[in-house]
């Protein structure tokens, strides 16, 4: 999945600004499924509007810079309905918190109870954020995604509930030289 898709999905449903499609990708409900930069919607609009996927018209504003708003063609949803049609791609997961507690043995107990507390309350602010979008939600395929993504934060976070006290009885175990030799 690239980033193309992405604004052909965000634009399937209705019409955009490029700001909005962009907070939509990188801080919105589409957040969760490609990795989109800021620096990357723009080209990929243009890319999208040269090829006669999406077409765009200025609204003017008094006072303002006109805004361009992008709609989806025919030959947008044709081309979103074969990408969505391909296998998709491996999930990729990856986190700095994982990091640090594979790493927990050589920093003090106190640090890894705060990392733990701060992470589940990060989990479960994410959590209410998916539930409120859920809410709010009316296609079937949107509230299925939804509530799989809530699933995984509610695993995520029983996990860390329950097996908080083994990686805080590891944590402080090792001096930094052991865990170095550990290493080696």
């Amino acid at each position: 999945m690239n980033v193309r898709t992405l604004c052909l999905a965000i634009l399937y449903f209705d019409e955009a600004t490029g700001y909005e499609i962009k907070k939509a990708s990188v801080e919105g409900k589409y957040s969760y499924f490609v990795d989109a930069s800021f620096g990357s919607i723009y080209p990929a609009l243009a890319r999208l509007e040269a090829d006669g996927c999406v077409t765009v018209r200025q609204e003017l504003h008094a006072g303002k810079p006109p805004r361009k708003i992008y709609s989806i063609t025919e030959c947008g949803r044709k081309e979103l309905e074969n990408a969505l049609a391909e296998p998709p791609g491996r999930d990729i997961f990856r986190s700095e918190f994982l990091l640090v507690a594979m790493f927990a043995d050589i920093l003090p107990k106190e640090k890894i109870t705060a990392m733990i507390d701060e992470r589940i309350e990060s989990m479960r602010e994410e959590m209410k954020t998916l539930q409120e979008i859920y809410a709010a939600t009316e296609h079937a395929g949107g509230r299925w995604a939804l509530r799989y993504g809530i699933s995984c934060k509610s695993c995520a976070i029983a996990q860390l509930e329950g097996s908080r006290f083994e990686l805080e009885e590891i944590a402080g175990t090792k001096s930094g030289d052991a865990a170095k030799e550990a290493a080696e």
